[in-house]
Order: structure tokens, then sequence, then C-alpha cells
């Protein structure tokens, strides 16, 4: 696992830890994480405080030549919201954990031009696994169910 994910997986630990959802996101600029985040939408009662809209969040603002250059690492595959928001801001690549236990829209993601890894890495699998069946209310309720 490279240090980037490495740094998503510590933020979903730190969710986790926090009594949220163990998801985790960084946005690397010119290989140095810029922002960092994990899911709050419990913590913060937040409706839309996914991963990685925590971690852009956290980057502040940034030009749309910052956007365009960046790379965003989540844990889990991103939703339809955070998968939007990366399109909007046109972050051509994005590396993902794992999709085994949630996939967002890749397919989609993938057509309008973004380079999606998927990594399906042991550990964020059984992060999500783990917490699915300890919390499924919680997870149920956070991909809207």
């Amino acid at each position: 696992m490279d240090e980037f994910m490495r740094a998503a997986v510590e933020e979903a630990k730190l969710g986790l830890a926090e009594g949220g959802i163990p998801i985790g996101s960084v946005l690397v600029i010119d290989g140095k994480i810029v922002g960092r985040g994990h899911n709050r939408r419990v913590q913060k009662g937040s409706a839309t405080l996914h991963a990685e809209m925590d971690a852009l969040e956290n980057a502040g603002r940034l030009t749309a030549r910052d956007y365009q250059r960046a790379v965003l690492y989540s844990t889990l595959s991103p939703c339809d919201m955070c998968s939007g928001t990366a399109l909007l801001y046109k972050i051509p690549k994005i590396v993902v954990g794992e999709n085994v236990t949630f996939q967002g829209p890749e397919e989609y993601v993938r057509s309008r031009g973004v380079e999606l890894v998927i990594l399906n890495d042991p550990e964020c699998i059984q992060i999500m696994q783990d917490f699915i069946a300890d919390r499924p209310e919680l997870w149920n309720e956070d991909i809207g169910v």
C-alpha cells in the first residue's frame, strides 16, 4: 500500500474511533497531501460530509489548475455525490482502496475521462466488512438505503 492510501486508511480508522463510518480520503497534488479527511456525517450531524468531501473541504480553495493535476485517494469507491464533485473539478485520477463492499458510478466516471485505479486492498475491504456487519443501520443510512 502506498503512502497516500495508507494516509486514507489512517483517516478511516480515525472516523471509526470517533463513532463514525470508517472511510478515509486524501487529496494529493504534485506528490504532496494537500487535504485529508474522513466520513464525518455522524460526528457533525451532516448530510453530505463523506470522506472525499471532507478531504476537499480541508484542502481549502484551490485553482482549477490545481484540481486538474490532483489525485483523489479514497478507501472506498466514491458514491454519486463524491464522484460528481471530482468530475466537477476535473480531478483526472481517483485511486480506490476497494469496491467490493460498495461500488459508486465507476463506469460513468471512466466515461468522463477519469483514470480510476481500483486496488481492492484487503485491509480496506476488511474495515468495511467489519463495520457493515457491526453497524448495518448506520451503513444503510450513509448510502441512502
